[in-house]
């Protein structure tokens, strides 16, 4: 089959929360009072805020001008860091993307839903030495989303987009707490695409492009009351495939660190574009000073396999991180994190607050003025002290963990896989991974070698031991289940 447009294709193959109490909140709200006239009348004390999710597919930490790319062009991302809050150490709860998503609307880990991987693995028997747990692949039926509790709490909740959590009805966003939903059918196509519920849809529409044209579309319907808009956009998932008049500019710019893809830039580009519509529309309608935007990542970038003998698509690269998606060195898990809420952000600030996706439930919740279920737990910590500038790092965090207990082909020819079971951990500076099949332990010191060159566990066999055992009793808090020695 030929494409009339750019396209490579890749090898297809449950901690209690911060909580905030009605003063810390009241005392939220009213600090607003002190702010210019023009930001105290768009958000009215009454009313609480707006909430816009970004979801990128596969970005890189490094994917972004503002993140240090001098190939990729991100103009409009760069003035929203500009505008509001850029984080250098933001993760995403898992290394693929549909554990992330189900961390991040669940505000728990991996452990207590059971998604730890995109699908169950199958095939390659002979190169595994361990046995791994069955990975669960809708998101179960008795977890609380987002949605779920902000609708509760007098939000429309509208989502457009990849969901991942679920193909078929009762699991589909419309029974999971969104009022208005419509995801596209997960065959790999940014044109072409279909949708549920189906959509009429112009020749030659790029999916990036129709997905932020519905997200404006609920923003103008919604803007007279409190909202909460999804948007887990496809880009830049491969296969790479650009819209064809964008491709050029980047034919004609030098590689840059590992940056090269004219296509993979280009798509780029067009998510960058809808970001920019998207922040315009809020701004033309009088809602940034009562809405918060956020960009956010679901994992690292496809790229950096290399340093690991590893030969994998990679239209990107995530140096100086380690590793990329499917991978628990940094290059898998460290993503952009960009917010932007005018007269509460402080515009143009940088954040090295430790920050992962189970932090959006409890935090989006504390706005909307609720709190978690008491009886419910949940393994996010509220972001509102950070973002409003009276804490430095995450309130009540002493670490990040992170679970996959299988297997992730990369040379499928070969039996070699981009990761084996394992875990990790960060607490400070520190992070420690433990692989499962031979116990084997890696420490580095992030502070000093963000790029996980040097290896500690041999020179700290201590501190690396505490951390093992502390990734360990995660484990049993969360109930994750562990893979078995053949």
């Amino acid at each position: 089959m030929k494409f009339p447009f750019p396209i490579s294709f890749p090898h297809q193959p449950r901690n209690g929360a911060l909580r905030l109490s009605a003063v810390t909140l009241a005392c939220f709200w009213a600090s607003s009072l002190s702010l210019p006239a023009q930001d105290r009348v768009q958000r009215p004390a009454q009313r609480p805020p707006n909430i816009v999710l970004v979801l990128a597919d596969d970005l890189g930490w490094t994917d972004l001008g503002c993140y240090g790319s001098r190939y990729y062009e991100t103009p409009h991302l760069d003035r929203l860091a500009r505008e509001g809050m850029r984080f250098t150490q933001a993760y995403a709860s898992a290394a693929q993307c549909a554990p992330t998503r189900a961390c991040l609307m669940t505000g728990r880990d991996v452990g207590r839903h059971g998604i730890w991987a995109v699908k169950r693995l199958h095939g390659l028997e002979q190169f595994r030495r361990m046995i791994p747990p069955e990975n669960e692949t809708r998101l179960p039926l008795d977890e609380i989303t987002i949605a779920d509790a902000l609708r509760k709490a007098g939000y429309r909740t509208g989502m457009f987009g990849k969901w991942h959590l679920g193909e078929e009805d009762p699991y589909q966003p419309r029974n999971r707490g969104f009022d208005d939903a419509l995801t596209f059918k997960e065959d790999y196509r940014h044109f072409g695409f279909t949708t549920r519920p189906p959509s009429a849809i112009e020749p030659d529409t790029y999916l990036t492009d129709f997905l932020t044209d519905r997200a404006v579309r609920f923003i103008e319907e919604n803007k007279d009351r409190p909202f909460f808009l999804y948007l887990p956009h496809f880009a830049v998932h491969g296969p790479i495939i650009a819209k064809p008049e964008l491709v050029p500019h980047y034919e004609r710019k030098p590689p840059d660190r590992g940056h090269r893809d004219p296509a993979y830039a280009a798509m780029i580009q067009s998510l960058d574009e809808g970001v920019g519509r998207i922040a315009a529309r809020i701004d033309a309608l009088g809602l940034a000073g009562n809405t918060l935007l956020v960009f956010y990542s679901d994992n690292g970038g496809a790229g950096g396999y290399e340093r690991n003998g590893i030969s994998w698509f990679s239209p990107t690269s995530n140096e100086p991180l380690r590793g990329g998606k499917g991978m628990l060195y940094e290059g898998g898990i460290r993503v952009p994190l960009i917010l932007r809420w005018p007269g509460v952000v402080a515009a143009g600030t940088t954040s090295e607050a430790q920050v992962t996706s189970t932090d959006f439930f409890p935090t989006f919740l504390a706005l909307a003025g609720r709190e978690p279920d008491a009886g419910r737990p949940m393994d996010g910590l509220s972001l509102v002290p950070v973002l409003r500038g009276a804490a430095r790092a995450t309130p009540g965090r002493d670490a990040i963990h992170w679970h996959y207990p299988s297997y992730l082909r990369a040379e499928q020819e070969k039996g070699t896989w981009r990761i084996t079971p394992s875990g990790a951990i960060r607490s400070g500076d520190l992070k420690l991974i433990e692989w499962f099949e031979d116990g084997r332990l890696e420490l580095y010191d992030l502070r000093r070698d963000p790029g996980e060159t040097h290896d500690l566990a041999r020179e700290m066999p201590e501190k690396a031991e505490a951390l093992r055992r502390r990734l360990s009793d995660w484990r049993r808090a969360t109930g994750a289940l562990m893979p078995v020695a053949k």
